[in-house]
């Protein structure tokens, strides 16, 4: 959190009650010289993360909010706690342009630009070991065309991704650690992301209702278990998304996600060792058809970390099995045996001075879907994030953990303490040459195409304006496409994918 305000702490509150009024005078008068229509929300960077609300309710929730930062001491805290309630925000709003061309995707345009915003605000009151929270984000969308490949990864107005009551327990099984016990609507990101996180590339958040106990040690040492209903993100039809729409999303009854991850910080010396087990069980609804996917993803990830004048390497392993369906459709009820898995291999070493460069090098596997029409091999990557390993989203995104084989090599670089630098370069491979390539929807069913998809050359280019405060990104990615990404029966004849886009993210 950037900023801690103890309700016992009369002058900083009296500050934060005249900020507050002082903006919300500002967002009234900017709304008298530009009305806006009762159903829609705009974002205004410069009035920093605080947006025009047009709602009466919304209106008064962010009034109610600002008075309470403001209230004087005695009526906020009983009295019984001399430590008083501490009152927390966090806030961030992010611009992005991002274009496209050659796309890679049957059925969108072969070219396409798209302008995001994401605002997001979190706040926490802690009565000791007591803790209320909740994040509102509202990620929204302009200017791409008809038929974009624009989903609910990127467009999500106004939603509530977190709402949860905690409870901490301190030197919890061991001196100096912590368990906390959580329940209601919140985020999960556990171990390297690849099968659980939060996202930060893609503007949306996915989030999950039920509860979580989550044991950290001094030594970082970490278990956390849960038992969830994943929220379904909704507007999800194109319509509504190109409207961004607000709509609330889903947890439904049909979708059941927990488990549980143990780490050891220092397994073997300066090596650490993770531990899983997922469980997915989910079944059709009259609203939403789904695969019927009922999977357990059991893995290991031993890591030891970048350091320099030092070698570093992470591998990471995972197999999944269950049943599922082949596609979504009401008349195909035929569970299929699932079995797949995947692989991470990476090695590196990073220089002790100067730019401190690291190069490294990386192996990564999906399974995928072979001919045995009894049996399903395509791995599924459950909740997990693709920006670390492959490279942006949005607009673009074609690798994904499924149905590949790709080495690659990657150089990243700190100029300064301002600056870092990374670029790139994968071979890409279908794993099975029957299976659609990763995250393309690029499908040759015979495998006449061959299994050679592409190389894909990304960089990228991250500098603080403000030192913790705004950072510009800028970054690219070129997809060389091979000869199944351009003879695959639905393969688009778009040529090589170029994709560009500039980030300016500020944190509050």
């Amino acid at each position: 959190m950037r900023e801690a305000l103890v309700l016992s702490d009369a002058p900083v509150l009296a500050r934060r009650g005249r900020i507050c009024c002082c903006l919300i005078a500002a967002l009234r008068r900017r709304a008298r010289r530009a009305p806006i229509k009762r159903d829609q929300f705009l974002l205004f960077p410069e009035h920093a993360v605080i947006s025009t609300f047009p709602s009466p309710a919304l209106r008064g929730a962010l009034i109610g909010l600002c008075a309470t930062a403001a209230l004087p001491a005695h009526a906020q805290s009983s009295g019984k706690d001399d430590k008083g309630v501490v009152f927390s925000i966090d806030a961030t709003t992010r611009a992005r342009g991002e274009v496209i061309d050659g796309q890679f995707r049957p059925g969108v345009p072969a070219d396409d630009a798209f302008v995001s915003f994401r605002t997001t605000v979190a706040a926490k009151a802690e009565l000791g070991p007591i803790a209320v929270g909740g994040e509102i984000v509202d990620a929204r969308g302009y200017g791409q065309r008809a038929g974009s490949s624009v989903r609910t990864s990127e467009v999500n107005a106004l939603e509530p991704v977190q709402a949860y009551v905690a409870y901490r327990a301190s030197d919890a099984f061991a001196k100096g650690a912590t368990a906390t016990v959580t329940g209601g609507r919140f985020a999960l990101d556990i171990g390297s992301s690849r099968l659980v996180s939060r996202t930060d590339f893609p503007n949306t958040v996915q989030s999950y209702l039920g509860g979580m106990i989550d044991w950290r040690s001094k030594g970082k040492d970490r278990v956390v278990a849960f038992w969830s209903k994943p929220f379904s993100t909704l507007p999800d039809t194109v319509a509504d998304i190109e409207d961004n729409k607000i709509q609330l999303d889903r947890a439904g009854g049909n979708l059941t996600f927990f488990g549980a991850s143990a780490m050891a910080a220092k397994a073997f010396g300066n090596i650490s060792a993770e531990a899983y087990g997922y469980r997915l069980a989910e079944d059709d609804r009259t609203t939403r058809l789904t695969r019927n996917r009922h999977l357990v993803t059991a893995g290991l990830r031993l890591r030891r970390a970048p350091a320099k004048g030092a070698f570093d390497f992470e591998g990471e392993g995972a197999w999944q099995w269950g049943t599922a369906r082949a596609t979504t459709a009401a008349s195909d009820v035929r569970d299929l045996d699932v079995r797949a898995g995947f692989t991470h291999v990476e090695a590196g070493w990073t220089a002790p001075r100067g730019w401190t460069p690291r190069v490294s090098a990386m192996f990564d596997y999906g399974s995928g879907d072979g001919r045995d029409a009894g049996s399903y091999g395509r791995f599924d990557s459950l909740f997990g994030a693709r920006r670390a390993d492959f490279g942006p989203n949005g607009l673009y995104g074609p690798v994904g953990r499924s149905n590949l084989i790709s080495p690659g090599v990657r150089l990243e670089a700190k100029p300064s303490k301002r600056l870092d630098l990374m670029a790139a370069v994968r071979g890409l491979w279908l794993a099975q040459a029957t299976d659609s390539f990763a995250s393309t929807s690029v499908r040759d069913r015979n495998g006449a195409s061959g299994r050679h998809a592409g190389t894909q050359f990304e960089a990228r280019a991250r500098r603080w304006l403000v030192p913790e405060r705004l950072r510009l990104e800028v970054g690219g990615a070129w997809l060389a496409k091979g000869r199944f990404l351009e003879t695959a029966p639905n393969a688009p004849a778009t040529g090589d994918t170029h994709y560009g886009y500039v980030d300016l993210a500020a944190s509050f």
